[in-house]
Formats: structure tokens, C-alpha cells, sequence
């Protein structure tokens, strides 16, 4: 009797320890933006995917830059962020095996009603920081190396400003972390690089009635989408150079063996599909639209 408790011991520890197995190797990993997680698209999207395909996505959000390092570490199996030459470069350097464009949306710089630099209504994005600089305005810049950060230097290098480089150390899930970037030269006293994701950059220079520059996603999502609501209102809007692309890239197996490949490729393929592409088409919020599709 002793042995026959012990035999079935040994066939039930062995069939518990066989089902957690084929639980972990249906979870996919996957490193994205702050920005796509706040404007509250992966809530809709993650689920379908897993009640379809059985696969659970477990995602880290951060900026764009410390996504992209976590596919070049091998940290994940899939990065979807935006930050279309570093999504190149990413996948030009191995690292990943191919960038499949999915959504789009823009980026608006959003500031108080009263406007003080007087940028409402512009759409030349590197003019409207060339004017908040001008009338030495408070901004608020996420600086942490995220998408919306490298949009942000692209755009202060295309206002005609005087720029300089900056290094700083800012503080992310209790690590340090060294980030260099370009600002504007002579800027101390009203720009602010405060080193958090959109969510909080925008709540922050919503309590200094300050300027900053957002997805329009995370914008919508904060203004009309929160209680309390935010205040800032959209100035500067529609320009090219504001155009923000998202992208999704599998990490290379060759590199990384152990990376889920098969999983990231039925996830990209997924979200790329007809259905996918028709849920980030359909996603609003008060009835506003957040993204528009890129794949179809």
C-alpha cells in the first residue's frame, strides 16, 4: 500500500510539474512602450489573443529605448514599441528579425489654455518649441530615452534652437540609469527632463500648467478618459514630422535560442491579421479614435 502511495506521489508530481512546463511555454514576453499600455489598447487586444490562441502576453512597459535594450539582451521574446529608425537599426544590427508595421497615431504638444507662448493651432512641431523656447515657457520633457523622447530631440534639432548634450541619471524601478540626450542650450529655469513614462510626465505638467509633447493616444486617455480629467489642451497637431509609427519586432533566435519565436510570430501575425488590425481600428475612447492600422 506504501508503495502503490508513493508511485501515484510520483505520476502526480510528475503530471503537476508536465502542466506547469506547458503553462510557461505559453506565455510570450513582450517589452512595449508606457504610452501603448496607457492609452489602454492592450487591455482589449491581450485578451483576445490569449482567448484565441490559448497564449498569455506578459508584458514589461518602458520606454522605447529600454524596450529595444531588452530585445537586444535577450530579456524578451518580442518588442513592439515606436521608433521607426531605431526599429531598423534594431533589426539591421540582428537583433531582431524583421519590423512589421502595425498602427499609427501622431504626436500633439499639449499645454494650458492660456497658451503664454502662443503656439495654438500651429502643426510645425519643431516652430512650436522654437516659440515656447523663445517666451521661455515652463516644458515638461519625459527624458528617458522613449519614443516620444527621441521624437522630442528630433524636433528641438529641426526648431532652430541652440542645442546642447545633457547626460543625467534617472531613476527607473529603483535603478539608476544613465541617459544622454540633446536639449536646448540655456533652458534652465523652464525646461524641466524629469526622467517617467507619459502618463506621469503628463499629469506633472498638468499641475504646472507647463507644455509638454504626448502621443495623442495617452493625450486622449488622460483628457477624456480619467477622473479627474486633465486640464491641457491640445495646441500643436497634424505637422509630417509628428507622424508616430508603431512596429512589432520578433528577437532573433539565432542570437537568442531560447527566445519564443513560434509564440512572437503567432502573436506579430495575429495583430497584423484582419481581425487584429480591425480592433485597433475600432478602439475609441469617448468615442474618439486612438490608433489607425498600418498592416491592412
Amino acid at each position: 500500500m506504501k508503495r502503490l502511495t508513493v508511485v501515484i506521489g510520483i505520476v502526480s508530481a510528475a503530471w503537476l510539474f508536465s502542466g506547469s512546463v506547458i503553462a510557461s511555454d505559453m506565455v510570450l514576453t513582450m517589452s512595449t512602450t508606457t504610452s501603448t499600455q496607457s492609452s489602454g489598447l492592450l487591455d482589449l487586444l491581450l485578451p483576445a489573443f490569449e482567448k484565441e490562441t490559448g497564449i498569455k502576453v506578459k508584458v514589461i512597459a518602458k520606454g522605447t529605448g529600454a524596450a529595444i535594450r531588452d530585445g537586444r539582451d535577450g530579456n524578451v521574446d518580442v518588442i513592439f514599441v515606436h521608433a521607426k529608425g531605431r526599429e531598423e537599426k534594431f533589426v539591421a544590427d540582428g537583433w531582431g528579425t524583421k519590423r512589421y508595421a502595425v498602427m499609427h497615431n501622431d504626436f500633439v504638444i499639449i499645454g494650458s489654455a492660456a497658451d503664454p507662448a502662443g503656439i495654438k493651432g500651429m502643426s510645425d512641431g519643431g516652430g512650436a518649441l522654437a516659440g515656447i523656447a523663445a517666451a521661455r515657457q515652463s516644458f515638461i520633457s519625459r527624458g528617458d530615452d522613449s519614443g516620444t523622447h527621441t521624437k522630442e530631440q528630433f524636433l528641438w534639432q529641426k526648431s532652430g534652437v541652440k542645442i546642447v548634450d545633457k547626460t543625467q541619471i534617472i531613476m527607473k524601478k529603483g535603478k539608476k540609469k544613465e541617459v544622454s540626450f540633446k536639449m536646448p542650450a540655456e533652458s534652465s529655469g523652464w525646461y524641466f527632463s524629469i526622467g517617467q513614462g507619459m502618463g506621469k510626465t503628463i499629469t506633472f505638467a498638468d499641475e504646472k500648467q507647463a507644455y509638454t509633447m504626448s502621443d495623442r493616444g495617452t493625450y486622449i486617455k488622460y483628457k477624456y478618459g480619467k477622473v479627474p480629467a486633465i486640464e491641457l489642451e491640445l495646441l500643436c497637431q497634424g505637422g509630417a514630422e509628428l507622424a508616430n509609427p508603431y512596429g512589432i519586432i520578433p528577437v532573433n533566435p539565432e542570437k537568442y535560442p531560447d527566445v519564443k519565436n513560434d509564440l512572437a510570430m503567432k502573436f506579430v501575425n495575429w495583430i497584423i491579421s484582419a481581425k487584429g488590425q480591425k480592433m485597433i481600428n475600432d478602439y475609441r475612447l469617448e468615442g474618439k479614435q486612438l490608433f489607425y492600422p498600418d498592416a491592412i
